[in-house]
């Protein structure tokens, strides 16, 4: 697992969390608040579903770190620069960030046994936000998507920080209705 901390006395990482953005099937662009928090995150961790290979480019060109994995809807291309699941030590937090996790009903259970090892999984697929803890297991983490609210009242993505092996300030935003 990749490791970013020296210690307990480590900064804080902020994170911005994004997912689903279907890029260009469900919007055009990515909206310009999306691309503001980018440069001001430590951390971009996408759960992938980009769609299109300038996407991937556009936020490994802006994030200061970006860490993400391919979803179902990511073609060939993106599947080549992307992994399916990845890991990361940050804040002295163990984060995973993966696309799908299954159904809704039994997911707590299913990651924790799939992933007994992380502090923190970083998901999308629904366009759904989620935010639970696993018994014994990790907490669940799906920003939404930023581009397609589905059945959602807004589009959204997460951001929050990590310091110190805590998860501190995570928040879900809501963007502006088109």
């Amino acid at each position: 697992m990749d490791d970013d901390t020296t210690g307990a006395a480590a900064r804080p990482v902020r994170l911005l969390l994004v997912s689903d953005t279907h890029v260009p099937l469900r919007a055009r662009r990515l909206p310009d608040e999306l691309l503001r928090e980018t440069d001001r995150a430590d951390v971009v961790l996408h759960a992938g579903d980009w769609v299109d290979v300038a996407t991937l480019d556009l936020l490994e060109e802006r994030a200061r770190r970006l860490v993400g994995v391919f979803g179902n809807n990511d073609g060939a291309e993106l599947r080549a620069r992307l992994p399916e699941v990845a890991r990361v030590r940050l804040g002295g937090l163990r984060f995973g960030v993966v696309h799908e996790t299954g159904a809704a009903r039994g997911r707590e259970a299913r990651c924790a046994a799939l992933y007994p090892d992380l502090d923190v999984l970083v998901f999308g697929h629904s366009h759904i936000p989620w935010d639970t803890e696993a018994p014994g297991g990790p907490r669940l983490l799906n920003p939404g998507s930023p581009t397609d609210r589905r059945r959602q009242p807004y589009c959204t993505y997460m951001t929050a920080v990590a310091a110190d092996g805590e998860l501190r300030e995570v928040i879900l935003h809501r963007l502006p209705k088109h």
